[in-house]
């Protein structure tokens, strides 16, 4: 006995759905304002988030590198100035996470989700 393949993931399903979109439906989609500007929303966010972690990520690693001292500094009991910065890349990545989760929820899923049912036919 033979079992059914499943379909294609982009074949459109049997029942009816609603077609799939065409290339100049994705063209005019991508050069349409509010594919701009959902672009330039993102590209907003994420560059310079991207350029601050780094700056970060660096600064900590030329002081571990260069400012032995400063580094080995204690703070409180064992823990010194780069222990203390070291972990503080574990909390700078959890907060670009969490600011990037805030931004994509209130300015880059509304749009995207209204220029994915204008596509798809679903309005």
């Amino acid at each position: 006995m033979t079992t059914p393949s499943p379909a294609s993931p982009d074949a459109a399903p049997e029942s009816g759905g609603p077609p799939s979109p065409t290339p100049e439906q994705f063209l005019a989609v991508q050069q349409s304002e509010e594919f701009g500007q959902l672009r330039r929303s993102f590209r907003g966010f994420a560059i310079p988030m991207t350029i601050a972690f780094l700056v970060w990520y660096l600064a900590y690693v030329l002081l571990s590198t260069y400012a032995e001292g400063f580094m080995s500094i204690h703070v409180l009991g064992n823990l010194n100035i780069g222990i203390i910065l070291g972990f503080s890349q574990f909390a700078m990545t959890f907060l670009i996470t969490w600011l990037y989760i805030r931004h994509a929820n209130r300015s880059l899923d509304p749009v995207s989700s209204r220029i994915r049912d204008e596509l798809e036919g679903d309005l």
